[in-house]
């Protein structure tokens, strides 16, 4: 794709988490990258422009694109001229389709930040086959959801034996707010919980899984972590389903490999509280002028201070056991929805564009597409990713 017009084209520049995305481009993209901002809007978009002008004067020179999700020329034009494109417009559900189905037929790189299990499997049954005859790689969850477990499984494996069965469990702890993308997305998917199911079998179905190796996702009852005190609480996300197709796709994992995905929590209550409100919250879901009383509490595009995410931060602890080895990682950062999302989100576009990567096309992982090489560069970035105990 050498012969494109730009290296990295960001869709979503005017939201909350795509200006964040657009300011991180704007300070660390390497000289030489052509870069560019797309959207459905003119004015807003030379607003972003200005701004990212007083970053770096030479954003007063980035290109604007006309983009629109409801104009399919308008997204095959943005597809064709781009080597990777970036998207952070959601609900992935609602608006991403377009733009999926553009990069894979043009045979275009495509990252975004979607949580939503529906929409990734939707995504698959109608655009894999597609983006694996062209060479597009498709990488949903390019984010907090979902690159600190899937690479930090994959990181935790690679100082595990080779050949033998393998178990990892993740431990969540975070201390931060969630977007208004977030919060919409998750809206959608209680909503859909009947129609998510039948995506997902569908995709059972039609794609391949390793016969010969078992990979295994339980959702274990809650426990107590005799390591570190904590309650050990199953997380419902999509978190563990990414790790699970990385694992399917690379034989490092062995021939038996089981991942647990908790939340850490110190008191039993908490639990008791946050079943409560989820379970309020699925309910409410489910009838629409609820649903609409519900949505309109925070907006996709809403965030949160500078000062308070300065404050948030998040940390995964990873213990992996296998052939008679345990090894204890860590993957740990700032802001998570927001700040380290932005940066984890870039830095998957931009090894995309640069880095010698394995020879992979189709819906696939970023452990898959991007491992050691997206390791290395979140770790110079500032997130800490690192062996704790062995």
């Amino acid at each position: 794709m050498t012969d494109r017009r730009y290296d990295i084209v960001l869709f979503g520049a005017t939201g909350f988490t795509g200006g964040l995305t657009a300011d991180y481009l704007a300070r660390h993209a390497p000289r030489g990258c052509r870069w560019a901002l797309a959207g459905r809007t003119p004015a807003k978009l030379e607003a972003v422009r200005a701004r990212l002008a007083e970053i770096d004067p030479a954003c007063a020179d980035l290109p604007l694109l006309r983009a629109d999700v409801t104009d399919a020329d308008s997204l095959r034009e943005v597809a064709e001229a781009s080597r990777v494109v970036i998207t952070t417009v959601g609900p992935y559900l609602h608006y991403g389709e377009p733009l999926v189905a553009a990069c894979a037929a043009a045979g275009t790189d495509y990252v975004d930040l979607t949580g939503e299990p529906e929409f990734v499997d939707r995504m698959y049954l109608a655009h894999h086959a597609t983006a694996r005859r062209t060479g597009a790689r498709i990488i949903h969850a390019c984010g907090f959801d979902s690159i600190p477990y899937d690479l930090g499984v994959y990181f935790t494996v690679q100082h595990l034996p080779e050949n033998v069965p393998l178990t990892v469990t993740g431990q969540v702890r975070a201390n931060a707010e969630f977007s208004g993308g977030t919060y919409a997305s998750a809206l959608a998917a209680f909503s859909r919980a009947r129609a998510m199911a039948r995506t997902a079998k569908r995709r059972r179905r039609a794609e391949p899984w390793p016969r010969e190796r078992r990979i295994h996702v339980p959702m274990s009852p809650p426990s107590r972590d005799r390591d570190t005190g904590r309650w050990l609480v199953p997380m419902p996300t999509i978190d563990p389903q990414i790790v699970a197709r990385s694992a399917a796709a690379l034989e490092r994992y062995g021939p038996s490999f089981t991942y647990r995905h908790t939340a850490a929590v110190r008191r039993l209550p908490t639990i008791a509280l946050a079943g409560v409100g989820l379970g309020l919250l699925a309910v409410l879901a489910q009838i629409p002028p609820a649903r609409s009383a519900l949505g309109r509490l925070r907006k996709p595009g809403q965030g949160p201070s500078a000062a308070r995410r300065a404050k948030s931060w998040f940390h995964v602890r990873f213990t992996g056991e296998g052939g008679g080895k345990r090894v204890v990682t860590e993957f740990a950062g700032g802001d998570p929805g927001y700040d380290e999302t932005a940066k984890m989100l870039s830095e998957s576009a931009l090894c995309l564009a640069f880095d010698q990567l394995p020879a992979t096309s189709g819906q696939v992982t970023t452990a898959v597409a991007m491992g050691d090489a997206l390791v290395r560069r979140l770790q110079v970035a500032g997130l800490t990713i690192r062996v704790a105990e062995s």
